[in-house]
C-alpha cells in the first residue's frame, strides 16, 4: 500500500480520514501545525503555518499521494482587515507551494478538498450544481478556493502532477462545529425554531461519505485531472432536517411558522442575513459524475449519518 500525506489531519474531516485509511491498510503521514493526538500508526510531521514559505521536505519524503485538507476555513464574521489576502495566503499560495514541492519530491497525485462555494451560494430546487458549471464564488473564502483550483490545474499542466479536486457541500458528522452544532444544541434543548416554512432543498455530505469519496479519488486511475462533487444523495429541506435531527436525539421538533420575509428583515438588522439564507435557501449538488466515473456511492445513508452525529453530540454535550 502506498504512503499518503494528509494535511489538516487533526481536523474534523482529517481525523475521520486517517482512521478509515488505517483500517484499509494505508501508511499515513500527518502534516501538523502543532502537536496533536493522532490514531496509532499515523506518523506526525510538524510543518508549522501553511503559506508560500512552508518547507514540506520531511513531510513529503517517501509519499506517493497527498490529500490536502488544511485550509483557512470560512467564518461567519471575519475580523481580518483584508479577509481575501488572509485566505489567499493559506488557500492559494500555501496550496500552490505544496503542489510544487510535492511534484519535486516524486508525489504522483494530489487530492485537493475545495468547496461547493466555488460554484456559488444557491441553486434552484430543480437545477443542482454540477462540475461543468461556470465558477461563481461569492465571498473571499470561495474566491481563494477557486484560485487555488486554477493554480493546481496550471501546475498539473506544467509538471504532470495528477490533481483531483473535490468540492463538498456542508459536511456533518461526529466532531462537527459551526452552525450545525448550534442547530443540534438548540434542538436538544427544546428551543422553538421558526423554520416550519423552510421548504427548501439542500445537499449535505456525511463525513464518512466524504472520506470514502476522498479515498476513491486518491487511488482510482480515472480520477486524475478530474473535479467531483459528492453528497449523501438525498437532498433535504431545513424543516425536515430539524425533524430528523430531533428524532436522532430522541427529542421533539419544536418548529413553528414565521414569515420567511420578516425573518430575513430581522436577521439583516442583526447582521445574520447569511445564516437565514442558508436556512431558507436551496443548494443542491449532483454527484452523478463521481458515481459514474469512479463507481463511488455513499456507504452511509443520511439517517445513519445523523444518528452517528446525534450519538456523538449526546455523549459530549454539557449537562
Amino acid at each position: 500500500m502506498s504512503v499518503v500525506l494528509v494535511t489538516g489531519a487533526s481536523g474534523f474531516v482529517g481525523q475521520q480520514l486517517c482512521a478509515e485509511m488505517l483500517k484499509q491498510g494505508w501508511h499515513i503521514k500527518a502534516a501538523l501545525r502543532a502537536p496533536h493526538p493522532l490514531p496509532g500508526g499515523v506518523k506526525p510531521v510538524m510543518v508549522g503555518a501553511i503559506d508560500d514559505g512552508t518547507d514540506w521536505t520531511d513531510a513529503l519524503q517517501g509519499v506517493d499521494t497527498v490529500i490536502h485538507l488544511a485550509a483557512r476555513v470560512h467564518v461567519m464574521k471575519d475580523t481580518a482587515s483584508d479577509p481575501l489576502a488572509e485566505f489567499l495566503k493559506v488557500n492559494l499560495y500555501g496550496t500552490a507551494n505544496l503542489a510544487q514541492q510535492a511534484k519535486q519530491a516524486g508525489v504522483k497525485r494530489l487530492v485537493y478538498v475545495s468547496s461547493i462555494k466555488v460554484n456559488g451560494e444557491c441553486t434552484s430546487e430543480m437545477h443542482p450544481y454540477t462540475e461543468s458549471d461556470q465558477a461563481d464564488p461569492q465571498d473571499p473564502y470561495g474566491v481563494s478556493k477557486w484560485q487555488a483550483e486554477q493554480a493546481l490545474q496550471r501546475i498539473a499542466e506544467e509538471t504532470g502532477l495528477e490533481i483531483v479536486i473535490v468540492r463538498p457541500p456542508l459536511v456533518y458528522g461526529p466532531g462537527v462545529k459551526g452552525n450545525f452544532i448550534s442547530l443540534l444544541a438548540a434542538i436538544n434543548r427544546g428551543i422553538p425554531l421558526p423554520l416550519a416554512g423552510a421548504n427548501n432543498a439542500r445537499s449535505l455530505v456525511y463525513v464518512g461519505n466524504l472520506v470514502a469519496a476522498l479515498i476513491a479519488c486518491a487511488q482510482h486511475p480515472a480520477a486524475a485531472g478530474q473535479t467531483y462533487l459528492a453528497s449523501d444523495g438525498a437532498d433535504i429541506s431545513t424543516a425536515l432536517l430539524v425533524e430528523k435531527i430531533a428524532h436522532a436525539l430522541g427529542r421533539k421538533s419544536r418548529l413553528f411558522y414565521f414569515p420567511p420575509g420578516l425573518l430575513r428583515v430581522a436577521a439583516t438588522v442583526l447582521g445574520r442575513a447569511e445564516q437565514i439564507d442558508r436556512l431558507f435557501g436551496s443548494l443542491r449538488v449532483s454527484d452523478a459524475k463521481i458515481r459514474k466515473e469512479l463507481g463511488w456511492a455513499p456507504p452511509y445513508t443520511m439517517e445513519q449519518g445523523l444518528r452517528a452525529t446525534a450519538d456523538w453530540y449526546l455523549s459530549h454535550a454539557p449537562r
